[in-house]
């Protein structure tokens, strides 16, 4: 958890908290080793009560989905889609360590994946996450999918 200089909302502060976790996770392509980032991801479903399956298509490449069951399962459902891996690392080219999810006196966090993919994961984890909160029941069900790269 950061100092919260910035006097972010609790909710604010978790999305924060959990983007740098996830950021912290060194899913480094091409030999990645996923069971950190399942293990999180895991962690993030049972925080929202919400099922959560792994499935081995390829071995050493799983695939999480976390499934949001909407008030009318019966409909289509929605599917969001996110990698788990990142690019390589050059460390010497980073100003901050890459995967030490640093934040600046600004409020910018820097880590290899802050804009492709963990972003967009973690997005929508806290908007499910909102939803809850706010008890906004989606009519469909919502399934969101962590791939590997």
């Amino acid at each position: 958890m950061i100092n919260n200089d910035f006097n972010f909302k609790e909710d604010e502060q978790t999305a924060i908290d959990n983007f740098r976790e996830y950021l912290r996770i060194p899913s480094v392509h091409p030999n990645v080793n996923y069971d950190a980032c399942v293990r999180f991801l895991q962690a993030q479903a049972e925080s929202l009560k919400l099922p959560c399956r792994v499935y081995h298509c390829k071995p050493n490449n799983p695939i999480v989905v976390i499934s949001c069951i909407g008030s009318e399962p019966s409909l289509k459902s929605i599917l969001l889609n996110s990698h788990m891996d990142v690019v390589p690392v050059f460390e010497d080219k980073w100003k901050y360590k890459p995967f030490d999810a640093h934040i600046d006196e600004h409020g910018n966090i820097y880590a290899r994946g802050s804009q492709d993919m963990k972003c967009v994961g973690i997005q929508y984890l806290e908007a499910v996450r909102r939803f809850k909160a706010e008890n906004v029941v989606l009519k469909r069900t919502l399934h969101i999918s962590f791939v590997p790269g």
